[in-house]
């Protein structure tokens, strides 16, 4: 996946009403008006929010008959998913190194004995 996808997938993903439309496609296909229905805002901005998760793949539309059900792509979010378990991997290690680093700067120095002189 290009960084400009990846782009277009995670800017896509940065609001909370498309991530609330991919929830609700996740259980199953819509149509624009179903998935308009529990948001205050007009058809217009509900297409303008479909527009943007279908230019980034993670949402198409098909049609059937009359109507014109929207379908999340769940395929488009592995890439995605890809590249953050990546980072979460290499921040987990850096995280436990620095955690292995100040419990060494807080352990108490070690006891020396004195050597005993007759």
């Amino acid at each position: 996946m290009s960084v400009d996808q990846l782009s277009r997938t995670f800017a896509a993903l940065a609001d909370p009403t498309r991530r609330a439309i991919l929830t609700r496609l996740a259980q199953g296909d819509a149509t624009v008006g179903e998935l308009a229905e529990p948001f205050r805002m007009s058809m217009q901005a509900v297409s303008k929010h479909l527009k943007v998760l279908e230019d980034a793949g993670l949402l198409s539309k098909t049609r059937d008959a009359q109507r014109r059900p929207c379908r999340v792509e769940a395929d488009t979010l592995v890439p995605a998913i890809d590249w953050l378990e990546e980072h979460r991997a290499m921040w987990e290690g850096r995280l436990d190194r620095l955690d292995h680093h100040l419990r060494t700067l807080q352990a108490p120095d070690p006891v020396i004995p004195k050597e005993h002189h007759p």
